[in-house]
């Protein structure tokens, strides 16, 4: 079941669709709480995992009822806080490492979704890729979004937030632990600039087929990405700091950088090329994630 496509109030208004969006994110929360208890016998990252995934599986479930899977598009920078943040309350983990990356961490997530908030419009839009994603799936959308859009992600962010989870169970500071505070620091002024000039284009720029081609995006295509994909590197250098024998835990940032590369990047530039004007002499310019050539220097 879900609401009617036809425009109703709920679905027109911004502020209403901001609050019901909230509300089910503090149900999810209480869900995922009542399951990690319940489920005691398991092992921590078992116990989160599936904690994880029932609130994952309610926002799908209402974003389904709702009609707009994008309800689900503030829990990538929500989930995290959530996570750490109980977690070091559930085991009493406050050593200065562990509250240095949780500051970093709610930095991180209160900005990227305080972005979302700010270009969301209502409950009658959902991002376009799910609407690509519906028209070509068909009947088969629900599960396609159920896997695809939302579990996918949540996996992903999961074994990205794996080692932040070993990490403030310990809270070593040294001159990595240091460093890999630094990447995330980068990555968050290097996020918020980039969505700065990308807001400060979308109001300048009358335009709409105009390619932003200033300030960061002048250096790179995604300087955005480019910061999402750098937190989760400076998160596991924290850490590996701290833990080195649990070097594996790269799979995360790796698995994360890979989606970007082989997935969201491919797919907003083919969107770019679509609706563009000069995105194809733009790409061969302007490198697509390093700010720089190998061999080559930038031509502004």
């Amino acid at each position: 079941m879900s609401l009617p496509d036809a425009k109703t109030p709920l679905r027109e208004n911004r502020l209403a669709g901001l609050l019901l969006i909230a509300v089910l994110y503090v149900l999810a929360l209480w869900l995922a709480v009542q399951l990690y208890h319940a489920m005691d016998s398991f092992s921590l990252v078992w116990r989160l995992l599936a904690a994880d995934c029932a609130a994952t599986i309610f926002i799908y479930l209402a974003g389904l009822i709702l009609n707009n899977a994008s309800v689900y598009d503030p829990y990538w920078s929500v989930a995290p806080i959530a996570i750490l943040t109980l977690l070091a309350i559930h085991l009493g983990t406050f050593s200065a490492g562990a509250l240095i990356l949780l500051a970093l961490i709610w930095f991180w997530g209160i900005r990227l979704t305080a972005n979302w908030a700010v270009t969301f419009d209502h409950l009658g839009i959902q991002d376009w890729r799910y609407d690509k994603l519906r028209g070509l799936s068909g009947r088969l959308y629900p599960l396609v979004s159920l896997t695809g859009i939302h579990l996918f992600p949540t996996l992903i962010v999961y074994l990205a937030l794996i080692p932040a989870v070993y990490y403030i169970q310990s809270g070593q500071i040294n001159a990595l632990t240091l460093a890999g505070y630094s990447v995330c620091l980068i990555a968050i002024g290097l996020q918020a600039a980039a969505d700065a000039q990308m807001h400060r284009h979308r109001k300048l720029q009358s335009d709409r087929r105009q390619i932003n081609n200033t300030g960061l995006w002048q250096r790179c295509r995604h300087p955005n990405y480019l910061g999402e994909i750098l937190m989760w590197w400076g998160v596991y250098l924290v850490m590996l700091s701290a833990l080195p024998a649990r070097w594996y835990l790269a799979a995360g940032a790796v698995c994360n950088t890979l989606m970007f590369l082989v997935i969201s990047i491919p797919l907003a530039e083919k969107r770019l090329a679509e609706r563009k004007a000069g995105f194809a002499a733009y790409r061969e310019q302007t490198p697509m994630l390093l700010p720089f050539r190998f061999g080559q220097r930038h031509h502004s």
